[in-house]
């Protein structure tokens, strides 16, 4: 008979920008085994040099492991990949996604494990590659209380604040709305920061001094002091279209609850103009290149 006070054998599936430091804090502070799997043999790789198990595909993962962890770039992905993990894996395995996803398909997904058997809850994260890297994201949570108490000390390895949203879904409509106004904010800083430097103040000082009054913000500490004032963009890191794809699912998700989402439809045209001008690819607040060249 299996120990049931044992630590759970883990997976993780999707090693990108984001899944690479959560994956490497599970790897790390977790008692039991990880399996971990990508397509990308090289991030594959660094998994297994801080001490992860190699998987060699997502069935093997679904095989090994009782609670499975998914860090992949959107919804499809997500509903592909835990079709597969239900052909394969044991009734009462968990898989928890910390993917960003539309709610219809969080619960969608959550539906379709359900009948196999399988136990899932959403728990997008926020917060930027480096506190993915130290551990210290913000992670939400849509899942039953039970639930959450089984997995929220596994959460606790890749975020400092773990919070319980509500039912499956909830996580997803927070996290869409973080994003969203994370990516509302930085459009407005871009507009602003132009008039500012045009009408003759330095962006250190404009941040300096907004900092100080009440127009200060996570995204002007950090996407305006960090990105948007030296101009430093970094590959690798957000791109435009992973924004126009969140704002999107916000959009969606307003209009199924019956609100105007005005807003988030204006500054998606920051974010695909970017792309329409060649440079999607860069770290999202670099929609002020947008703004610097009218």
């Amino acid at each position: 008979m299996a120990d049931e006070t044992a630590a759970p054998v883990l997976g993780f599936i999707g090693l990108g920008v984001m899944g690479s430091g959560m994956c490497a804090n599970a790897v790390r502070k977790h008692a039991a085994p990880l399996y971990a799997f990508d397509m990308n043999p090289d991030a594959l790789a660094a998994q297994v040099a801080n001490g992860a198990v190699a998987a060699a595909s997502v069935g093997e993962v679904a095989k090994g492991a009782q609670v499975i962890f998914l860090s992949l770039p959107g919804g499809k992905q997500v509903h592909a990949v835990s079709q597969e993990i239900a052909e394969h894996a044991a009734p009462g395995t968990i898989v928890v996604d910390l993917s960003t996803t539309s709610v219809a398909e969080a619960r969608e997904v959550a539906g379709l494990l359900l009948d196999r058997g399988l136990a899932f809850a959403d728990a997008p994260v926020a917060r930027t590659r480096q506190a993915a890297i130290d551990g210290t994201l913000s992670i939400m949570v849509g899942a039953s209380e039970d639930l959450f108490a089984r997995i929220k000390p596994l959460l606790g390895y890749m975020g400092s604040d773990v919070t319980l949203c509500g039912e499956v879904g909830c996580g997803q409509v927070v996290k869409l709305i973080n994003n969203t106004l994370l990516f509302e904010q930085v459009a407005a800083i871009a507009e602003l920061m132009v008039v500012a430097e045009r009408a003759g103040v330095a962006p250190d000082k404009l941040i300096e001094a907004v900092g100080l009054g009440s127009g200060n913000s996570f995204a002007l500490q950090t996407h305006a002091k960090k990105a948007m004032a030296p101009r430093d963009f970094p590959a690798k890191a957000f791109p435009m279209a992973y924004a126009v794809k969140d704002i999107g699912y916000t959009i969606e998700l307003a209009e199924q609850m019956g609100v105007e989402p005005r807003l988030p439809r204006l500054v998606t045209e920051y974010y695909q103009a970017a792309i329409d001008q060649g440079i999607g690819e860069k770290y999202f607040p670099a929609i002020i290149e947008v703004v610097d060249r009218k």
